[in-house]
């Protein structure tokens, strides 16, 4: 089995499928907001490089704060053309550039619980912004598997006809943004498509980063949780951009997880083999978690590059290498909503 090591891991999050390069080929430029943050870089990467590799013209404007001048620089390199502004600010979003298409990723997820007006804000006022801004554009919105009910294993998961029940301020703020971008759609006549992931995984961050680390350091991962989707990080940047062909109006929804319901004690144990460790594990199934049935996400794109097994292999020689973790865990262990 081949595994990417450091760099080449994180590098790969940007190489763009050749599903991808075939399908810009005749797509203008392309406003991508929250490019700075976990996904947005990867996500601006693909493109640019499937922009290049398609021999098109057309640019990726990677709008953020960008605080990080090395990420800039980063940019520029790879052919995007960073835009440095405050997107809350009606002024500094009513200058930036016009696009035929445009990436959503902007959200608040942790902290929620302390300032939820703050997650209000960010999730649900900023989208009726962008929606005005950019009522001639499509549109692809990322959400969340969140907005969905808790769900035993046996059901196989929400799919895209459950209707949703949010549990705390994040998800309800998240369904608020979704509701946001159904009224630009169903009135204004913007074509959306909206994302609902769970859990991207790439070796720094995510679900399996998480539980590895519990792992490898002896600490006790939590079963309350039993079950989880995940899913490779490059296979959820693919689809968000590829979905951008689906916004339509009324607007479009699309799950996007990993093929299987995987269990969280199986992962731990899995983890343990690879990394010579024993896991220690604590509580027991509360027999729900948050799932997603992404079957129609898989009839329509195709199933991942990297199985879970795979991510999980991958996982553990990132950790063997000394590969970079982010300091940002998922709290995908949390049953009450609260973030």
């Amino acid at each position: 089995m081949t595994v990417m090591a450091p760099p080449d891991a994180i590098a790969r999050l940007a190489r763009p499928t050749d599903a991808l390069v075939e399908q810009v080929r005749d797509w203008g430029d392309v406003v991508v907001l929250g490019a700075g943050g976990k996904m947005g870089v990867g996500i601006v990467g693909m493109l640019a490089a499937a922009f290049e590799a398609a021999g098109s013209r057309s640019r990726v404007h990677a709008v953020s704060r960008w605080r990080d001048r090395d990420a800039v620089e980063r940019l520029h390199t790879v052919g995007a053309v960073p835009v440095v502004a405050d997107v809350s600010d009606p002024a500094a979003l009513a200058e930036l550039p016009a696009a035929e298409r445009i990436v959503f990723l902007v959200g608040a997820k942790f902290g929620t619980s302390v300032a939820p007006y703050a997650a209000w804000m960010t999730n649900t006022v900023l989208p009726a912004e962008v929606a005005r801004r950019y009522r001639d554009s499509r549109i692809v919105a990322l959400s969340t598997g969140n907005v969905y009910p808790y769900l035993p294993a046996a059901s196989g998961g929400a799919d895209e006809t459950v209707a949703p029940a949010p549990l705390g301020d994040y998800a309800m703020s998240c369904l608020g943004r979704e509701r946001v971008f159904q009224h630009a759609a169903r009135e204004l006549g913007t074509p959306v498509a909206i994302i609902r992931l769970n859990y991207a995984c790439e070796p720094r961050y995510g679900v399996i980063a998480d539980i590895a680390r519990a792992v490898r350091d002896g600490e006790p991962v939590d079963l309350t949780v039993g079950s989880v989707n995940v899913v490779d990080q490059r296979y959820a940047n693919d689809i968000v951009l590829r979905a951008l062909d689906l916004a339509a109006a009324p607007e479009s929804v699309l799950n996007v997880a990993g093929p299987e319901i995987a269990s969280v004690e199986w992962i731990a144990r899995r983890l343990g083999e690879l990394l010579d460790r024993e896991p220690v594990l604590a509580g027991e199934p509360s027999g729900a978690a948050l799932l997603s049935n992404a079957a129609r996400c898989h009839g329509l794109f195709g199933y991942p590059e990297l199985g879970l097994d795979r991510l999980l292999v991958q996982q553990a020689e990132w950790l063997r290498a000394g590969g970079e973790m982010w300091s940002k865990p998922t709290k995908f262990q949390r049953t009450d909503g609260r973030f």
